[in-house]
């Protein structure tokens, strides 16, 4: 029987009502059941969750099964078939259960007819959390398809159970701290670096960790009760589900599930229960908010998780919304509009929400232009400028503030002859239909030499931005932000919708995936890493892809899934020897085999290559060509390996240096082994789009340049002007200095064509 399971996937409206009417833990699970056995045409469906006292899988809801049976079944981990999905944390799939040596049959509740059995664990990141089973009248019922999209359903609401879960567990004892500032007094002009560019011009309003003390008691009237707090609860409520659909709406290829934390906790009893109580002892609602979201935030800063601590900060918004509504704003988050935000610390899925409330731009006070907060503020469109300035912080809210964010200026109450001097620049730099009607369709040096431009992804909304700057394909999608944005892991069947959205968008052009690149300073928030005292030198990119074969085995499929229909080109990031590189391209010739035998339609011969980014690469560079389809220099990690140089620290900013000899000249050693072995080579990092490298890389043979589309136009008017024989002798040149005061020296004899631009 053929169910339908891009409704079940994609209906995401569906989903988040499910979320918003439960008014408990017991009534959301119910309700998932209920929804997944009818999406599913399944006779039963259930949720079993792990209690960690009794350390048993309980039955907490069901469709099919006894009602009476419900909080009654227990399992141990690894008892029956539920109980190996848990402990082995991989789906049990079986045609006749009841012959399985490893069912386990419980009298009384009903389930002896059913012979479909289908179990599916609930995984935060690498944690089973629970289980959710299927089951059937008819034999050998569910299929490989329907394993997957249950995967895809467990892994939504894993993030909405456990924290369902943590809500009821929470206990008091509230905490409070005092923030200082530094003074701001004569603070006119902050240098910093270049994020993402842009001209911003408004008012600042300074970020600093949430308190529910932004609040006076003279904001709100003096009658206040219980029903005004109930009214405030609805509204912020409504506020949180507009802006979760407002991000679906905004970016497809990212979760909306981001306010769903926040969503619960407004509907969860225990927090509301608690409030009543206080204002039916004589507190005012302000203060009873005050106190028990006091209580929830010193329960979170004792939880031994990180991930879990940080929802403290979920905690807080949602006091702050709530005290909002009672003291009559009605704008919600929408406060942030059109501002200059200062802030210390971003999470990529606080630049969405930013996003999403319209900042004007934002000054970062840590962190460095290549993380991926800056890549992210760049395909949103935020001028982003780091600065390591703590008195910005002391700024009082409503200064007038400009960022210059090609120059990495930030401007504090400027004069109206600065303000109308950048606004004329501003006006020049974005006109964007100009610089689009000038672009070509074929980019060729002065001399006549074809040179392939393409463009980096982040998210599915830089696809049109790509085709309008006439990018020939995609050089480097960067598949770990639909990873960095959610809250879990996602699913095969997840990212095989946004991989293939990615390839029906650029049809017919060339695809480059690069595989999951976490680690260093992009972090999962989800995923317990342990301490590592050097992350940019632990379980990163490739190595925890083939740690957690399972994670890497499931974006492969989905790559090769959604390349069907076109050229596929996949690349493992930081390779550091041949060995790591033959391991990888096993993992990706199992999953070409599997889904052969699955009988699923996939791109049967990918192109495999890898990022060139560490030096230990450079000494096997022709035995790697040999094995290797291509090669991509990532010539930011290069750098920073090269050098010893943490590319997110400002304090060594001045010391990471592309003009280095060392990295000149493996760069050199790297183009040279491609052109013997005849691969492709292409650079995506920073130096190709910058005009004083881009003569250096043409003049070594690089012929392949893939980088932010906002940069194309750029780029292309730098490469029509260069001459070869000329970049060759540039070239030559840099390569024979031998410290970096001699090249240097020799940039600046000669002329960065296209910097006029």
């Amino acid at each position: 029987m053929k169910r339908d399971h891009s409704k079940l996937i994609c209906d995401i409206g569906e989903l988040t009502a499910l979320f918003t009417d439960a008014a408990n833990l017991d009534t959301l699970l119910q309700n998932i059941v209920d929804m997944a056995a009818l999406h599913m045409a399944a006779d039963v469906c259930s949720v079993y969750l792990f209690e960690e006292q009794s350390r048993e899988l309980v039955l907490k809801a069901t469709h099919g099964l006894l009602p009476g049976s419900v909080g009654q079944v227990r399992l141990r981990v690894g008892e029956g078939l539920t109980g190996t999905a848990f402990s082995e944390l991989r789906a049990v799939c079986e045609g006749d259960a009841a012959r399985h040596p490893g069912y386990r049959f419980f009298p009384g509740i009903g389930e002896e007819q059913y012979c479909s059995f289908l179990a599916v664990p609930i995984l935060r990141g690498r944690n089973s959390i629970g289980v959710m089973t299927l089951q059937s009248v008819r034999k050998n019922y569910f299929s490989p398809d329907d394993i997957n999209v249950f995967r895809a359903i467990t892994s939504q609401l894993a993030t909405v159970i456990e924290m369902a879960r943590l809500l009821l567990s929470l206990g008091r004892t509230p905490e409070s701290a005092a923030a200082t500032a530094t003074d701001a007094a004569g603070l006119k002009f902050v240098k910093g670096l270049v994020g993402a560019e842009g001209f911003a011009l408004g008012e600042s309003l300074v970020v600093t960790p949430l308190s529910l003390d932004d609040f006076g008691d003279s904001d709100f009237r003096d009658d206040l009760t219980a029903e005004d707090l109930h009214r405030a609860v609805v509204a912020a409520e409504k506020e949180l589900m507009e802006m979760q659909l407002a991000v679906e709406k905004k970016l497809q290829d990212v979760s909306s599930f981001i306010f769903s934390a926040q969503i619960l906790m407004l509907k969860d009893q225990g927090m509301l229960g608690a409030m009543e109580s206080l204002i039916s002892q004589g507190r005012t609602p302000p203060e009873a908010v005050r106190q028990v979201v006091g209580q929830y935030v010193a329960r979170f800063d004792r939880m031994s998780n990180e991930y879990v601590r940080e929802k403290r900060y979920d905690v807080m918004d949602v006091g702050r919304r709530i005290l909002q509504h009672l003291a009559g704003h009605q704008d919600g988050g929408g406060h942030h509009a059109a501002k200059v935000v200062i802030i210390r610390e971003l999470l990529p899925s606080d630049v969405l929400k930013l996003s999403l409330q319209n900042v004007a731009g934002v000054v970062l006070l840590s962190g460095g232009v290549t993380s991926h907060v800056a890549v992210l503020s760049r395909s949103l469109n935020i001028p982003l400028v780091i600065a390591d300035e703590s008195r910005l912080l002391a700024l009082p809210n409503g200064t007038r503030i400009m960022l210059d964010g090609s120059q990495g200026n930030i401007f504090i109450d400027p004069d109206d002859e600065v303000v109308q001097k950048f606004r004329e620049k501003e006006e020049l730099r974005a006109n964007v239909a100009q610089v689009r009607a000038k672009m070509l369709d074929q980019t060729r040096t002065r001399d006549g030499v074809r040179v392939t431009l393409l463009a980096n992804i982040n998210l599915l909304g830089d696809i049109a931005i790509a085709r309008d700057f006439k990018a020939e394909g995609i050089g480097l999608y960067r598949t770990e932000f639909p990873f960095m944005v959610r809250s879990t892991f996602p699913t095969e069947e997840e990212q095989y919708l946004i991989y293939r959205r990615l390839v029906e968008g650029m049809k017919g052009r060339e695809i480059t995936f690069r595989t999951l690149d976490i680690g260093g300073d992009k972090m999962l928030s989800y995923y317990d890493y342990s301490k590592e005292a050097n992350p940019f030198l632990g379980l990163r990119s490739i190595r925890f892809s083939l740690r957690h074969r399972e994670i890497f085995v499931q974006q492969l499929r989905a790559i090769l899934r959604a390349g069907f229909d076109s050229g596929v080109r996949i690349m493992f990031p930081m390779i550091s020897s041949l060995d790591e590189f033959e391991a990888a391209r096993t993992v990706v010739r199992e999953c070409l085999a599997a889904l052969k035998a699955e009988g699923k339609p996939h791109q049967s011969h990918p192109v495999i290559g890898m990022m060139v980014e560490l030096p230990s690469v450079l000494e096997v560079i022709d035995e790697l060509a040999v094995q290797a389809e291509f090669f991509s220099v990532g010539t930011n990690d290069l750098i920073q390996y090269m050098l010893a140089v943490d590319r997110t620290n400002e304090k060594v900013a001045d010391l990471y240096l592309p003009h280095h000899p060392a990295v000149l000249r493996s760069l050199k050693r790297v183009a040279e082994a491609a052109l013997r072995h005849g691969r492709d080579l292409s650079v995506c990092g920073d130096m190709a789009h910058d005009p004083r490298y881009v003569p250096f890389l043409v003049g070594i043979g690089v012929r392949k340049f893939s980088l932010d589309a906002r940069y194309l136009a750029k780029v292309q008017a730098c490469i029509t002007a260069l001459d070869t024989r000329e970049a060759e002798a540039f070239a030559a040149g840099l390569l024979r200095g031998a410290t970096l005061g001699e090249t240097a020296r020799a940039m600046e004899c000669f002329p960065a064509a296209g910097e006029q631009q």
